[in-house]
């Protein structure tokens, strides 16, 4: 089985998942990490020379390849949700949880993260707060209808969050979903 950590950047996927698989005994995968590590390349490099289509078909194959795996916490891309493919995948791999927060919440995080300016493109000619409540506008329906539980991060600690993420998953396989 492998659980799914789907969300915009920002959100705490990738925070998440090595403490939610540090506490199950599994292993965790950051997707984005993934691609940059197998093509040698940062996103915003594979964005600038090869175009968004390219990156989405090797996050595409790289997700796919991830979910063949066993007791993985997956931290998949923001934008992995936008191919049909890749979102029944993960919905058939396990349980797919949406880690949300406000736009303000996600525009602070991803200004506090030094590495995101060098390693992640612009998606808009926007930028800044406009783009992230743009993709959220185009995207928020993909994660609905991809997650089998939603977390909303707004104001918890990386703990709490994955507190949550425990009981929840803990009441599903009570409740044998």
């Amino acid at each position: 089985m492998v659980i799914t950590l789907i969300g915009y950047r920002g959100c705490g996927k990738s925070s998440v998942g090595r403490l939610l698989a540090e506490r199950l005994g599994w292993s965790c995968a950051d997707a984005d990490e993934e691609i940059e590590r197998d093509s040698n390349q940062s996103i915003r490099q594979i964005f600038t020379e090869q175009g968004e289509l390219a990156f989405r078909d090797l996050e595409e194959k790289t997700i796919a390849r991830l979910l063949e795996r066993e007791e993985l916490i997956l931290a998949a891309g923001g934008g992995a949700v936008l191919r049909e493919s890749t979102r029944q995948r993960m919905k058939a791999a396990g349980p797919v949880i949406w880690l949300t927060a406000s736009p303000e919440t996600l525009l602070e995080r991803i200004g506090n993260d030094a590495s995101t300016g060098q390693r992640r493109p612009d998606l808009t000619s926007q930028g800044g707060l406009a783009e992230i409540r743009t993709l959220l506008e185009q995207r928020t329906p993909l994660y609905r209808s991809t997650a089998d539980m939603q977390i909303d991060t707004e104001g918890l600690s990386l703990e709490e969050i994955a507190d949550r993420l425990v009981d929840g998953l803990s009441h599903r396989q009570e409740s044998g979903l």
